[in-house]
């Protein structure tokens, strides 16, 4: 959802109409009071913020946002009529993520809001996984044991993964060579076991923690610490 701050009735309703004809939901509002009592029930993805509007200035009006932690994080465009220099400086400096002068294109202004959007995306959380003396994360492709770094084969670091995101459950060897081989279990096929057993080996002490559960699989004892 994009909440449009505009007075101009016209503009408004304009903004609205290409946002929305672009897939993008919009609401708009003509006074700052009306603005804040919506933002205060659901918060938007983005606001378009006008700076020339009745009774406060919408500087002020992003000021106010950006002064709790509610809203502080809510991207910002201004639109406005003035295009100075000294104006667009006090917008930015005020917190604006972009500035937008009048009169503008609907296909830049669409354009310009992606932009914003992609830039304030929130980045994922890193995974990390700690048992013991074993640490490891998937995004950075880091695995460590008694303080050591430790090199892995491409399946070897699938495999100790998987059995990581399943901590302390028992994982079957028919999963396990489906999801890091992508193969289907054959009684003679003994690519799982050989693995384990360098997993253990690469890992030393902290290789303990993979446990065989005979006639099912394997499994990381223990809980994340």
């Amino acid at each position: 959802m994009i909440y449009i701050l505009e007075d101009d009735d016209s503009i408004r309703k304009l903004v609205i109409y290409a946002l929305e004809s672009q897939g993008m939901a919009a609401e708009g509002f003509e006074t700052p009071e009306r603005f804040r009592a919506a933002l205060a029930a659901k918060k938007p993805e983005l606001v378009l913020l006008d700076i020339m509007l009745p009774h406060e200035d919408g500087i002020s009006v992003l000021r106010s946002m950006r002064k709790y932690p509610e809203t502080a994080e809510i991207p910002v465009i201004m639109l406005t009529a003035k295009n100075t220099e000294f104006d667009r400086v006090t917008g930015l400096d005020a917190g604006a993520d972009d500035y937008i002068a009048k009169p503008f294109g609907m296909m830049e202004l669409v354009a310009r809001i992606r932009a914003v959007l992609r830039r304030t995306k929130p980045k994922p959380a890193i995974t990390e996984y700690r048992r013991g003396t074993l640490y490891v994360c998937p995004e950075k492709h880091i695995v460590q044991a008694d303080g050591r770094e430790i090199q892995l084969t491409n399946k070897e670091f699938m495999l100790l993964c998987t059995l990581l995101e399943h901590m302390g459950l028992v994982m079957t060897r028919e999963t396990l060579l489906e999801r890091v081989w992508g193969l289907y279990a054959e009684p003679e096929n003994r690519t799982l076991d050989v693995h384990i057993r360098s997993l253990r080996a690469k890992l030393g002490a902290a290789g303990s923690c993979i446990e065989t559960v005979r006639g099912i699989g394997y499994r990381i004892s223990g809980e994340e610490t």
